[in-house]
């Protein structure tokens, strides 16, 4: 995933201040404090842990990162694959009472070609693609997160096919909202350093979010601190004028913060974030999740995706 820095944080109110009277009342968080989210025995640490019960670092991770939930990407192109993993993981959160996060992670010309390029070949293989996704959540409940980068990085596409990623998304999120009524549909929107709110907020109403979504996805694989993107939900929230909307905030990887530069791609020195949880207590900030799996790489320390065991063990320290 890349990110290019355009907006400035000035842009945001701070935290808890209304713009003015008239300003937008943000609900409660969605989610009950008490929610449990599903952490995937077979998640990429965990994987990595069984293989290597000797390593010195197995244990750390193990408790660190395997045992913490986090979401589950789904980036296979062959549906029906897809749609079977996706039953898999909700069928085993729902047997343990736990509430599953997915990454619908398949849009076409996905990361605009860069660190994380792939996707399917055309809009009707998506279509096709996201209606498995949908069958596999069936009448379960869970959280989806919506194609990551999709929006913000909308400028890399040609005007159609721009007006073709707003179709799709909005198809999309109309299909998961018929075929998985139970699912929390968040529409990934960029972070605090990515779009302006207003211009986000423009191309989430062209996707559909009014009609279609829950709320909005921030910070995935990112590292910016939680405070800025609280602000940056708050004011994005309040743009788009739905006070049914929330957000959730990807906090995985943001325990040290950003660094000096924001560099996006495996940075050295960042931490693990606050863990998992519906317990914000701040209106409109639904949950705090571990959308990006740590120690998975972004593309610089190796292939987009690959859970590197040093990469992990350092994000414990």
């Amino acid at each position: 995933m890349a990110e290019f820095v355009t907006a400035a944080t000035s842009l945001h109110p701070p935290l808890g201040r209304p713009a003015d009277d008239s300003a937008l009342r943000l609900a409660k968080p969605y989610f009950p404090a008490t929610t449990r989210f599903y952490a995937d025995p077979d998640n990429p640490a965990a994987q990595w842990v069984r293989d290597h019960p000797r390593d010195r670092r197995a244990a750390v991770i193990r408790e660190r990162i395997a045992d913490e939930p986090q979401a589950a990407w789904f980036t296979d192109t062959d549906q029906g694959r897809a749609e079977a993993e996706v039953r898999r993981v909700v069928r085993a959160a729902r047997a343990r009472g736990r509430l599953p996060v997915l990454v619908a992670y398949a849009i076409p010309q996905r990361d605009c070609g860069k660190h994380s390029s792939g996707g399917m070949g055309d809009l009707s293989g998506y279509r096709q693609w996201i209606g498995g996704f949908a069958r596999g959540i069936g009448t379960s409940r869970a959280v989806v997160i919506l194609e990551p980068d999709a929006l913000a990085h909308l400028t890399c596409l040609k005007r159609r096919q721009q007006a073709e990623r707003f179709s799709a998304l909005s198809d999309a999120a109309r299909t998961l909202r018929r075929q998985a009524p139970h699912a929390r549909i968040y529409y990934d929107a960029g972070n605090s350093r990515w779009q302006p709110a207003p211009v986000m907020a423009e191309r989430l109403r062209r996707a559909g979010i009014d009609r279609y979504g829950d709320g909005v996805a921030l910070n995935v694989s990112n590292f910016n601190a939680t405070r800025d993107e609280v602000r940056y939900a708050v004011a994005l929230l309040r743009t788009l004028g739905r006070p049914r909307l929330g957000a959730v905030i990807d906090t995985s990887r943001n325990g040290a913060g950003p660094t000096h530069d924001h560099r996006f791609c495996d940075p050295p020195g960042r931490r693990l974030g606050t863990p998992p949880t519906a317990r914000t207590g701040i209106p409109g900030i639904d949950a705090y999740l571990w959308i990006k799996q740590p120690g998975q790489a972004d593309g610089c320390a190796a292939t987009a995706g690959l859970f590197v065991p040093g990469y992990a063990f350092r994000l414990t320290r």
